[in-house]
């Protein structure tokens, strides 16, 4: 661009002016006036320059009419695209805005006819290199710039003079350090790249909103020299910091096919997140570029445009953590690292990986501290993601748990295993956290889980379980250890005080509401108007569920004093307890829903749970997807017990 200053060039020593580097141009679409027809550029009339902010609502320059960005469409503009040899329409951009630098100082400026005919000039020439023309394929996010801006081919997605940079460097890479950078550079140089105002500056900071192929009415189109310089650099810090003994593949996770089994020591998995992002259509761009496109077929997402439900997702998961566990050596660890905000996806996850043979032994959440765009703009999205730690059973259990199938002893090898590997007493806040998995009613869920999954009868029930744990194991502040762990997590109990937490925070269903129930009373006996408030204000209603009252959840599970204080029963009248509770939860299972036809709109999921144990004791597997399938969708899906009854039940018939 010409160097100006206060209107006047300045002319080198030569007479001529002297030229700067551009540093970015800013482009903005153009609308139409409802009212008077006429074009307004956003930049110059919805944009408050000086205070940096975008205006909800802004007047017409040429009629004064009140518009905001919804009332207007966007100028259309067809032109012979000269790549494509056809006439093309898309939404018209205008320079606006350019920063630049002469040596070592910073200018802005608007365009001028210099830099207007010079645009004019490139956007009317060859490139003479070969360029990415694909059209984009049909998608749920490639749809959004073929709507907003009429782009349909790849190289739509830059400014000519860009695209031809681009072209020339591509064409003359060789190594594949090189295509490297490129690919890299490619999609931040793109229309992709928004505008921001940051630190009393237009264009500081920015870059393309990721999980999205979202097209800004500001675009920031950015230096390529200055990208390259920037990427390469990067390239050779890598390269420098992970010199040897490393591996790259390219390949599906669903056939690890050169990778021989038993031979891998740890993995660590940030596996697709279900619908949240659709890697495949959000990597077309630089795709395009190497002329190499991902085969889809396999892409483990939930995806409408690909047919794809939430059980095509799970099937795609169940293969890879299949191969994963195939390739693990016995005894060792997978790590599975996880952000969604739907229960489904996430029971998803959780069932794919009890599938394929693993034993889930902590669940974490793990703050990023830099949230995505997604995590700060929406309300119902996930802030932190969860880290779901794994093992694989040692072979010499797998043996025997499958020579001594249904054999109630190998539950208690099973709970000696787990409890192996589950961690003693974690204290990385400074204080003893409470281990959920060495509680009671995880201890079982896993073993009955683990049964399942191999297609073996639970050889011992509820309350013969919680008995046989006491008798078997040493409990400590709820929770159970080996008698060579319990000594380990003594000496820390007597260093610091146990972390007093709630171990169900929200009471969802009755499942949660008994062990809320069981923490607060654990602590002292209560009365009903004691406890009823407290049960109140943690209960997050679902209105799916059939929750019992209260006072009838406290007569089924708890006792009560002679000053009608109610308290946990000791472990003999546990156990009859637990049996009329679940003689009642039968009644209710098979009175109630399995002689029914219609939808079930709310449902008792504790009864459901009992009554789908009993049936898979009884082999009657066609009565559980027949009230599986009378169910809402939402129940069975974010129901981790009765998703892995139901899918299993309609795998036996």
């Amino acid at each position: 661009t010409q160097h100006t200053q206060d209107g006047h060039a300045i002319l080198g020593l030569n007479g001529l002016p002297i030229k700067g580097m551009i540093n970015y141009t800013i482009w903005s679409d153009v609308f139409v006036c409802p009212s008077c027809s006429k074009e307004i550029v956003f930049w110059d009339n919805g944009v408050d320059i000086e205070r940096g902010k975008v205006l909800n609502t802004f007047s017409c320059p040429h009629c004064s009419s009140q518009l905001s960005k919804r009332d207007c469409v966007r100028v259309q503009e067809t032109y012979y695209d000269n790549i494509l040899k056809k006439i093309v329409t898309t939404a018209k951009q205008v320079p606006v805005y350019i920063n630049y630098s002469v040596g070592k100082r910073r200018y802005e400026k608007k365009p001028d006819a210099f830099d207007l005919s010079l645009i004019k000039k490139i956007n009317e020439m060859e490139i003479p290199y070969w360029v990415p023309t694909s059209e984009l394929p049909v998608g749920y996010n490639t749809e959004q710039p073929k709507k907003s801006h009429g782009i349909t081919n790849i190289h739509q997605f830059y400014t000519k003079r860009t695209l031809a940079y681009l072209a020339a460097l591509f064409a003359h890479a060789k190594s594949s350090e090189q295509y490297i950078i490129l690919t890299k550079i490619a999609m931040r140089l793109t229309k992709l790249y928004r505008l921001t105002y940051m630190n009393g500056c237009w264009g500081a900071g920015g870059g393309p909103m990721g999980g999205t192929l979202y097209i800004s009415s500001l675009v920031k189109e950015i230096s390529v020299l200055k990208q390259l310089k920037e990427n390469i650099k990067d390239v050779l810090t890598i390269k420098s910091a992970a010199k040897s003994y490393s591996c790259i593949t390219t390949q599906s996770t669903t056939s690890l096919k050169q990778i021989p089994p038993n031979c891998v020591d740890y993995i660590f998995t940030d596996p697709p997140f279900g619908s949240n992002l659709n890697y495949s259509e959000l990597s077309f761009i630089w795709e395009a570029w190497l002329s190499v496109y991902t085969d889809n077929h396999k892409e483990a997402i939930i995806n409408p445009v690909q047919n794809k439900a939430l059980a095509d997702y799970q099937r795609l998961m169940e293969q890879c953590f299949c191969e994963y566990f195939k390739v693990l050596k016995p005894g060792r660890w997978i790590t599975v690292e996880f952000h969604n905000s739907q229960n489904s996806v996430w029971n998803s996850i959780q069932e794919a990986l009890l599938r394929a043979g693993f034993v889930v032994c902590d669940v974490r959440t793990l703050d990023k501290k830099q949230s995505s765009f997604k995590q700060t703009t929406s309300v119902a999205a996930v802030k932190q993601d969860l880290v779901i730690s794994a093992y694989k059973p040692k072979e010499s259990f797998i043996r025997q748990f499958s020579e001594r199938a249904g054999d109630p002893e190998m539950a208690w090898e099973f709970v000696r295993q787990h409890l192996q590997n589950v961690p003693i007493a974690p204290d990385s806040s400074g204080e003893i956290e409470v281990v959920s998995e060495r509680q009671d009613y995880l201890l079982f869920d896993r073993m009955v889980a683990f049964h399942i999954m191999n297609g073996i009868p639970v050889p011992v029930d509820a309350h013969t379980f919680y008995a046989g744990l006491r008798e078997r194991f040493i409990q400590r502040d709820g929770m159970f250890f080996l008698p060579d762990q319990v000594n380990e997590y003594d000496e820390r109990r007597q260093k610091m005080e146990l972390q007093d937490q709630q171990l169900s925070l929200f009471i969802t269903d009755e499942k949660s509401a008994i062990i809320w129930l069981n923490a607060q009373l654990g602590k002292e006996r209560q009365s009903y108007s004691e406890i009823q408030p407290k049960f109140l204000q943690d209960w997050h209603r679902n209105k799916f569920e059939q929750m019992p009252e209260l006072l009838d959840m406290l007569k089924e599970n708890f006792l009560q004093d002679e000053d009608g204080k109610w308290y946990v029963p000791d472990l003999s009248d546990k156990a009859d307890l637990e049996k009329l509770r679940r003689k009642r939860l039968l009644k209710d299972f098979y009175d109630i829903y399995a002689k029914g036809t219609g939808r079930i709109k709310n449902a008792r999921t504790e009864a459901l749970r009992v009554g789908f144990d009993e049936c898979w004791k009884e082999r009657n597997y066609s009565l559980i997807v027949k009230v599986g399938d009378r169910l809402p969708e939402t129940v069975l899906q974010e129901d981790p017990a009765l998703l892995m009854y139901y899918d299993n039940a309609a795998n036996r018939m």
